[in-house]
């Protein structure tokens, strides 16, 4: 089945503070590049020619200004507009034309990470039906949606619990099939007015159509002041593995 990129760079990342005042935090480096560099290598890397970049009004031009048709990137770029905040199953299903009879290869804009895409690929081919999450073991895992396991099978999901039940954060790096968006139509905002993408996967879940791919490298969100330093140290020592 085609894969094809989505990278989702919306938000206004209004954690960040004065940092992000007159531009998206997207486009805020981490080490020798912009931030969305990172997403869009991994998906080049991996094989990826066609790459979807969702993000809101206010900072869409900046994206078309610095990535183009995106050919210098060695790949085709599309670009659609998050007109509000409404999560990031929202967001991801902006991609549904984009993605027709393909299975979505989704990098959360924020997430910086070692690995390259090459192994979790190779483990969601062997169940093309089926969504596939990233884990990571981190010491704050109430900070992300937490993968409760059974040896290494995901046996439930939880997001920001204040009591987790394993230290495997469920890192923004997804694979889906193409009735992913059918599942998205269905959901009910949560609590915070939003499409949750916990949802999303706990679907697959329920329907026992959820795999997982470990970690072996670093990863880091950069949504933060400290996330963001700590993401630009990391890269500084090692650049990540794109290919």
């Amino acid at each position: 089945m085609i894969r094809r990129g989505v990278i989702l760079a919306g938000g206004k990342g209004t954690r960040l503070g004065e940092l992000t005042k007159v531009t998206n935090k997207h486009l805020l480096p981490v080490g020798p590049y912009p931030m969305v560099y990172h997403p869009l290598y991994k998906l080049t890397g991996a094989g990826m020619t066609d790459v979807l970049l969702v993000s809101g009004t206010e900072h869409m031009g900046d994206f078309v200004e610095l990535f183009g048709s995106g050919k210098d990137y060695g790949c085709r770029l599309t670009y659609r507009v998050q007109d509000e905040a409404g999560g990031i199953a929202q967001a991801l299903g902006l991609a549904e034309l984009f993605c027709t009879n393909s299975r979505a290869v989704v990098i959360l804009g924020d997430n910086i990470f070692e690995d390259p895409l090459h192994a979790m690929m190779a483990d969601a081919d062997k169940h093309p039906d089926w969504a596939w999450v990233a884990l990571k073991e981190v010491h704050d895992p109430g900070r992300y949606g937490v993968a409760e396991l059974d040896g290494q099978r995901i046996i439930g999901i939880e997001e920001k619990p204040k009591n987790p039940k394993s230290n495997w954060a469920v890192a923004g790096i997804y694979v889906y099939p193409p009735d992913v968006f059918q599942v998205i139509k269905n959901l009910k905002p949560s609590g915070r007015g939003e499409l949750e993408i916990t949802d999303v996967n706990n679907y697959y879940l329920q329907q026992g159509r959820l795999g997982s791919t470990k970690m072996t490298g670093y990863w880091t969100d950069a949504g933060t002041p400290e996330s963001l330093l700590h993401a630009h140290q990391l890269v500084n020592e090692k650049l990540p593995n794109y290919k």
